[in-house]
């Protein structure tokens, strides 16, 4: 591909890898001829203008050449989905043998429930190293039925599980725009523009409280912060699972939360004790002493319960709001 990459003319390449054009401009080398290839351009920079920049010939054309393989593999990427996860069990901290098999789909809500130190972190380790029998449980995961490539398993760009935890402090002195284009350009993204406007969109679709391109990142609340990532990781992530922890304490719209990562084809894992949530999802996955205990597929009677649920949160909700606004409630809501 590099023999390819190097006879192809300039005006080609512009075309196919727009990015290149600024990368030109940030060393200032602009007006180049459209119709010479590559290597002739290279080759024809003055050596003076090279070493003022501090630049050698040949890392600057190993640098081209690895920008737009960097680019190709994202692309191939992108394209790559997994359909399915298969959880096959191992042993708990006892070594008794947890005798199942769980499948996990595009578009599911797979909630892990079970009490402090039950072993749920290390459920997710097994699925995130797409263990093969080679961790301390013991369990075997299949991706598409398959078992993963060696490389794929200890590639850092194949990552599976994209994760949304409790606490998300941004320390970057940038604007919330500016670091979703940031983002979107490490992602290769065309249409960085439309991407960025529609995932700060989406992000004040989930926030209590709006805010813009221009608000720093680093001024952002909790709940906006939870926002701006779960759009983030919906509209840019390649991680096929997503887990998040505690989102009941966010300050967001769960339900609108896990609407847009199920549209985006995400498997989601959610760690949570918000009884809500664990009925919003397709299964339970119930961890006790570092084992899967059960796997409980939501019922009927569940979801109905659940209909009933939302009504008392949305009533507890509104009584928050207006506290938190210097309301009063002086009137018998609660009967």
């Amino acid at each position: 591909m590099i023999n390819v990459i190097l006879d192809k003319e300039m005006q080609e390449l512009i075309k196919n890898y727009p990015f290149l054009k600024e990368y030109f401009l940030s060393l200032e080398l602009a007006g180049y001829p459209e119709e010479i290839t590559l290597k002739e351009y290279i080759a024809g920079i003055d050596e003076e203008f090279l070493h003022d920049k501090g630049i050698e010939r040949n890392y600057l054309l190993t640098n081209i050449i690895s920008l737009i393989q960097n680019n190709e593999s994202l692309k191939n990427n992108q394209i790559t989905r997994v359909k399915k996860i298969t959880i096959i069990g191992g042993r708990d901290k006892t070594g008794k043998e947890e005798n199942c098999t769980v499948e996990l789909s595009a578009g599911e809500i797979i909630c892990i429930v079970g009490p402090t130190g039950s072993g749920k972190s290390r459920l997710l380790a097994d699925i995130e190293y797409m263990a093969q029998k080679d961790t301390p449980t013991g369990r075997q995961i299949l991706i598409d039925n398959q078992v993963p490539e060696r490389e794929k398993r200890f590639f850092s760009d194949e990552k599976l599980v994209a994760q949304l935890s409790q606490n998300m402090n941004f320390v970057m002195d940038v604007t919330v725009g500016e670091f979703l284009l940031i983002h979107a350009e490490s992602r290769m993204i065309e249409d960085t523009v439309n991407t960025v406007n529609t995932i700060i969109m989406k992000a004040n679709e989930l926030a209590g409280e709006a805010f813009s391109y221009e608000t720093p990142l680093t001024s952002l609340s909790g709940g906006q912060s939870r926002a701006l990532m779960i759009a983030d990781t919906a509209y840019l992530s390649k991680s096929p699972v997503v887990l998040i922890d505690e989102i009941e304490n966010a300050g967001i719209d769960r339900r609108k939360a896990l609407n847009l990562l199920v549209r985006k084809e995400k498997i989601i894992l959610m760690a949570t004790h918000d009884p809500i949530l664990i009925l919003m999802g397709d299964k339970r996955l119930v961890i006790k002493n570092g084992g899967i205990s059960e796997v409980i597929v939501t019922s009927e009677q569940e979801r109905r319960n659940l209909e009933r649920l939302e009504i008392v949160d949305s009533r507890l909700m509104n009584i928050r709001n207006l506290l938190r606004n210097g309301g009063r409630m002086e009137s018998e809501v609660l009967n």
